[in-house]
């Protein structure tokens, strides 16, 4: 019992730290955008995405390479899968429950629209690209492992179709950088550094959180490749989301939502690409679960967003998909 106060203390502790954290995150990668001259939208999707999803990539890799047995694989296949299903679900319903706390509004006009059947594209791209990764999750053959070099492709290719886009408008004013406050314009090299400090405390702090959810697993009785779908993303992804509650209260939530979608094909292609590198890349039935969550949860983003409309209500309602999953999951494993 003690032990559990312990954890949940830690757990806490971090949250909080990771929060932080990503408010200088966000306002260092903001600066470092405009400074090297990067759209709005590619400074959400690439820069802020790349940034929170590279710790939690280096986790998947540490997994599948150096871990100590089949156990640990499972959870680097687990958290490939398991990344996407909390991005599609949580942090979008996270968006939509921050916009109805804060009593703002999503725009209808052409301008938003616009940004909106762009970032439909985003899902476009990752749903073809998550077909494929399920589709060898369910086959076996000798050169399987050497189409994670497709995946790892297919994500440069996006990086390249994102960082020469069209311009688009800003969306509201950048705020003095946090480690030159008094300065209208900051320097490139501190601007650098506070994202990269930011960086290095948000991963410290996400160990942490995810060490604790680990211990957390034997208690509750989880095998881990359940941890790994159930608990594990959650803390791994909980920067994306983090981030998101920031520019949503900002009143940036483009950026918010460019940003959820950037995760998105990080998660659907780089830690694949690991799986398929040093695993046999074969879904159990939990994991096909997950994958039918996470197609069914962005097949009506994508949908949403191609109309150029996104009700609230609807991102919020994002959650209620996760929470179904959940209780499948751990019926069949009770079962």
């Amino acid at each position: 019992m003690h032990s559990l106060w312990i954890m949940a203390g830690l757990l806490l502790v971090s949250a909080v730290v990771i929060y932080l954290a990503c408010e200088f995150f966000v306002n260092g990668v903001e600066w470092v955008g405009h400074k090297f001259d990067v759209g709005q939208k590619a400074t959400g999707t690439i820069l802020a995405a790349f940034g929170t999803a590279l710790p939690e990539s280096i986790v998947t890799l540490v997994a599948v390479t150096s871990g100590n047995g089949p156990a640990s694989k499972e959870l680097g296949i687990g958290a490939a899968l398991g990344g996407p299903l909390a991005l599609s679900t949580i942090a979008y319903a996270t968006v939509g429950v921050t916009l109805l706390l804060s009593r703002q509004k999503l725009g209808r006009d052409t301008g938003v629209q616009n940004i909106f059947r762009r970032l439909s594209r985003d899902q476009g791209w990752f749903l073809a690209i998550f077909a494929l990764k399920i589709l060898l999750g369910c086959v076996v053959f000798a050169w399987k492992p050497w189409l994670g070099v497709a995946f790892l492709a297919a994500y440069a290719l996006y990086v390249r179709q994102e960082m020469t886009g069209e311009a688009e408008e800003e969306e509201g004013e950048l705020e003095p950088l946090k480690f030159q406050p008094k300065r209208e314009t900051p320097a490139t090299a501190m601007a650098v550094f506070q994202t990269l400090c930011a960086l290095v405390v948000i991963f410290v702090a996400s160990r942490v959180f995810v060490s604790q959810l680990e211990g957390l697993g034997p208690v509750l009785g989880l095998p881990p490749q359940l941890l790994a779908l159930l608990l594990s993303p959650i803390a791994t992804e909980l920067p994306e989301t983090m981030n998101a509650v920031i520019w949503v209260r900002q009143g940036k939530y483009r950026l918010a939502l460019s940003n959820i979608s950037g995760a998105m094909m990080i998660q659907a292609t780089v830690p694949t690409a690991l799986g398929l590198f040093f695993t046999p890349w074969l879904l159990s039935t939990p994991l096909l679960v997950a994958a039918g969550a996470t197609a069914l949860a962005v097949l009506i983003m994508f949908v949403a967003f191609r109309m150029g409309y996104v009700a609230r209500r609807l991102l919020a309602g994002m959650g209620l998909l996760y929470a179904v999953f959940a209780a499948t999951v751990v019926a069949l494993h009770l079962a």
